[in-house]
């Protein structure tokens, strides 16, 4: 398996800390307000790697940060005059459920920034004994940037003259512009925390790294396998992360370093001053979770993505193909089968999630066995590793967890669809009477509805046709 290295600039084998064994840590929401698109692309990113390096055979501990202090977080909930905890809980799990419907799977350990304190105190005193960290007269406690000679290796950034004068007007008592936040004294009556250095609250650089050493670092050279994020993360967020465990003098954060590329909407850069962020809710409303999923992992994860809703409906497009294969072998029992098809996927997705060349061989299986199908109806062996690759392409990546025709239904609501089901229970009932005008009438009446039905062996099944 080969993985694109941020730090290094270069795609390099992945070799493990541990033979066998993956510790996979990605920065989590900061639980403020509703998920946006920028947050599913991460996560999606994320998801997608765990599920290749399992089926690489690997035992993956992926942890996912929640974080529940900052400032955002504080302001919203003084403004709506309600406890904090109302604000972080009701996102979190709002995230949940975005998340869920995007077919993300959950971590293996998802810590909260408030249940992490202890943690962080310590990383921070260690800092400070260390020569690394400094408090000041007013009671915050710095990173001694200039302490640490790899400060800056890992995102390659140069500070500019407007960036460290925005960095030294944050502060008059730090020792250089560049330092940078692990606790910030706060003395009104806003949130705080009583910690040794005095009430405030951490610095947000501080969390990830106190998190990844509470749960997932060992005596090694690196604390963890794989650190990922957003591109918009690697600096300052991962570079400063990544100076506060070196400093701490035991290991380098991580062994790797992945970055996704940022959603553009239409062609501008995701932002919420632009007034174009677009929530996942928003679009959940209008589209299912897994075509948007599908559209999301469409591209390089490197790259860019520029969401447009044309290229969604073709991507969408390109997934009911699948969906049609599936609902032709509706009803057949899946059986473990290995084939040249699934091999070839997961050399794609080993290759840094190369998945244009993963869509591309699932394209060419979905048209192979449809051909051989309508030549040869009961070719049994087609139709078994057929669902077997079906089966593959689920848990790889993903794709075609619904039933096929329930996946069809997408669009009507819920009292619309309890119409239907009722009409078509009263259509098996006039059937098994032998009432074939009234069987045909509830059938002439679903299809004005636009609905389509399906006799099968395990029952009657409908889809939308419009």
């Amino acid at each position: 398996m080969f993985i694109y290295d941020s730090a290094t600039r270069k795609k390099r084998k992945f070799e493990p800390l541990i033979p066998g064994k993956v510790s996979l840590y990605v920065c989590g929401p900061t639980v403020y307000d509703d998920a946006h698109l920028g947050h599913a692309k991460s996560a999606l990113v994320f998801d997608l790697l765990r599920r290749v390096l399992e089926a690489n055979g690997y035992e993956v501990t992926f942890a996912r940060n929640i974080t529940d202090i900052d400032d955002k977080i504080i302001k919203k909930a003084a403004e709506q005059n309600i406890d904090i905890t109302t604000i972080t809980d009701t996102y979190t799990k709002a995230y949940h459920r975005d998340m869920d419907a995007l077919g993300v799977r959950r971590p293996t350990i998802e810590p909260k920034a408030t249940e992490s304190l202890n943690a962080m105190y310590d990383l921070i005193q260690k800092l400070i004994e260390e020569g690394h960290a400094y408090r000041t007269l007013d009671g915050d406690v710095y990173f001694d940037t200039r302490s640490d000679s790899k400060y800056l290796t890992l995102s390659g950034h140069n500070q500019d003259e407007a960036d460290l004068q925005s960095r030294v007007e944050s502060s008059r008592e730090k020792r250089h512009p560049a330092d940078f936040a692990l606790w910030k004294s706060v003395n009104d009556n806003s949130i705080t925390f009583d910690s040794p250095f005095g009430p405030g609250r951490p610095g947000w650089h501080t969390e990830c790294s106190a998190m990844i050493e509470k749960h997932l670092a060992g005596d090694k050279e690196y604390a963890i396998d794989i650190h990922g994020g957003g591109a918009d993360l690697f600096f300052p967020h991962h570079e400063n992360e990544a100076a506060q465990t070196r400093c701490l003098g035991r290991h380098e954060l991580a062994h790797y370093w992945m970055h996704n590329g940022f959603v553009n909407i239409n062609g501008e850069k995701m932002s919420k001053s632009l007034g174009n962020s677009f929530f996942i809710k928003d679009a959940l409303s209008a589209y299912q979770g897994e075509v948007l999923r599908f559209y999301l992992l469409s591209t390089h994860y490197r790259s860019n993505f520029n969401f447009n809703e044309e290229d969604l409906i073709a991507s969408k497009k390109r997934l009911d193909k699948l969906y049609r294969l599936k609902k032709r072998l509706f009803g057949m029992k899946t059986t473990e089968v290995k084939t040249d098809f699934q091999t070839k996927l997961l050399d794609a997705l080993s290759d840094d999630l190369n998945v244009s060349a993963a869509l591309s061989l699932i394209d060419e299986m979905v048209q192979s066995a449809n051909e051989t199908l309508d030549s040869n109806p009961k070719d049994k062996v087609v139709k078994r590793e057929t669902l077997a690759n079906l089966a593959y392409i689920e848990k790889v990546m993903g794709f075609g967890v619904m039933n096929p025709f329930e996946y069809f239904q997408f669009g009507f609501d819920k009292e619309t669809k309890e119409k239907i089901n009722t009409l078509i229970e009263e259509r098996n009932e006039a059937k098994k009477a032998k009432n074939y005008e009234r069987s045909d009438a509830i059938r002439d009446e679903l299809a004005e509805l636009g609905v389509s039905l399906m006799d099968t062996a395990q029952g009657t099944f409908w889809e939308r046709t419009n």
